[in-house]
């Protein structure tokens, strides 16, 4: 006896199946399932894909923009001004509950893991507490990651070390960086050699915000390949931004992209908020500032996408839908390709579970049933539409649903004119 068969699937690969749910996990993908099941779903030939996974998010400073003032310019530096601003003012249920807002925002979308940076800066940790509360409570619906980050500098703020190691000890799962906003270029060297140190001792994985800048003289990216290899860290550790690659020339670009890949390095891009706040110094042409996509998935390095941002003081917008991520990743990456737009879908599921190591990820049997089902027929139509998720399922139970969205078109009598009259009426 199964417990849910979602039946006439349509799988990313285009293959129509059944799929068996038992125990919270996948018992069986078959052309026809024949068995019993105590429900049933019939899917109607729509896509059922992995969930998206968000892997660069910042929980703690999500859904306050405008609290204080907005951010007029748009610019990278104003937000970091309004953030300083307001963050002494936000309590520790403040946090917890806009987290949990944007948390249930991301489940509607069928998101249901997110990687978040959490500002370890102040001196009181509030934003730390808050989200290990929420890390705990949401646990049953969705998977959060949250990464120690020193965000006013690891050097550069007195005390960010200790404050660094205690969001640690609180239990904070990895070892975040910012070395492009240390004081001095030998600073930012310093700060991911001392941070790569604390990952290695504790056994964590790393995620450092690098480079990201239109300076294309930021060279710490090539500093955590080496120190990867170093500290035999191959797998582990990801470079988030890197928006100083679209400015680097193509000799540097290649040779630095080799470097990532013979380290095993994950690249983590943010194409809403790169192409937002960089390329702000240039009149026309302006750099768009997107890590360079297309050559690095060429050269095999994993390739993830975050949202970064949703309405907060960098970025008024979002939804938290990982689609529009993906589509404006395909969009200024000019990844419109066939397999370029796969590459896209790949990089809002697939690759960013990688990058995140999610255990029990993916549509195969015996992994934990978490899956969504969206009014769409493939990947590629998903990224067109950005369709209704139908159904959110998490450990085989239905999170989320939603119903079809249809249109009734009027189209009988032109806009203007009277309808025909009617033989016999008044």
């Amino acid at each position: 006896m199964m417990d849910l068969v979602l039946t006439n699937a349509t799988l990313p690969d285009g293959t129509r199946a059944d799929i068996a749910i038992r125990d919270g996990l996948i018992a069986d993908i078959a052309p026809r399932f024949t068995g019993e099941a105590r429900r049933t779903i019939d899917v109607g030939g729509h896509l059922v894909s992995p969930p998206f996974v968000d892997s660069h998010f910042h929980l703690d400073s999500t859904l306050t923009a405008g609290i204080i003032r907005h951010n007029t310019s748009g610019t990278l530096a104003e937000g970091i001004a309004i953030w300083k601003e307001l963050k002494p003012t936000l309590t520790e249920e403040d946090i917890y509950n806009r987290a949990k807002r944007l948390c249930e925002m991301a489940i509607a979308k069928g998101n249901l893991a997110i990687r978040s940076h959490v500002d370890t800066s102040p001196e009181e940790p509030r934003a730390v507490r808050a989200l290990l509360a929420l890390q705990k409570d949401m646990k049953p619906w969705i998977d959060i990651q949250l990464v120690a980050f020193p965000q006013d500098g690891f050097f550069r703020m007195p005390g960010a070390a200790a404050r660094l190691e205690h969001a640690l000890d609180m239990g904070v799962n990895l070892v975040g960086g910012i070395p492009h906003f240390e004081r001095t270029t030998n600073e930012g060297t310093q700060s991911i050699e001392a941070l790569f140190r604390i990952a290695a001792d504790r056994g964590l994985s790393i995620d450092m915000h690098c480079d990201e800048t239109d300076d294309a003289s930021s060279r710490h990216a090539e500093t955590m390949a080496a120190c990867t290899i170093r500290y035999g860290l191959q797998g582990r550790v990801a470079g988030s931004h890197l928006a100083s690659m679209h400015s680097i020339d193509n000799a540097y670009a290649g040779k630095l992209i080799g470097m990532l890949a013979d380290a095993g390095m994950c690249v983590i891009a943010n194409p809403l908020i790169n192409i937002t706040l960089q390329g702000r110094y240039d009149t026309y042409p302006k750099r768009r500032g997107l890590a360079r996509i297309r050559e690095l998935v060429q050269a095999g390095v994993p390739v993830g996408f975050g949202h970064d941002c949703v309405m907060d003081p960098w970025y008024r917008l979002g939804s938290h839908d990982m689609l529009e991520v993906a589509s404006m990743g395909a969009h200024v990456g000019h990844m419109t390709g066939e397999g370029e737009l796969l590459d896209c879908y790949r990089a809002v599921t697939e690759n960013a579970a990688r990058i995140m190591e999610l255990d029990g990820y993916g549509l195969t049997v015996g992994k934990r049933a978490d899956m969504v089902v969206l009014q769409a027929a493939s990947p590629i139509e998903a990224l067109r539409l950005r369709p209704t998720r139908l159904y959110v399922i998490r450990a085989g139970k239905v999170i989320a649903q939603s119903p079809a969205q249809t249109t009734t078109l009027h189209l009988d009598t032109p806009p203007g004119e009277q309808p025909a009259r009617v033989s016999g009426q008044n």
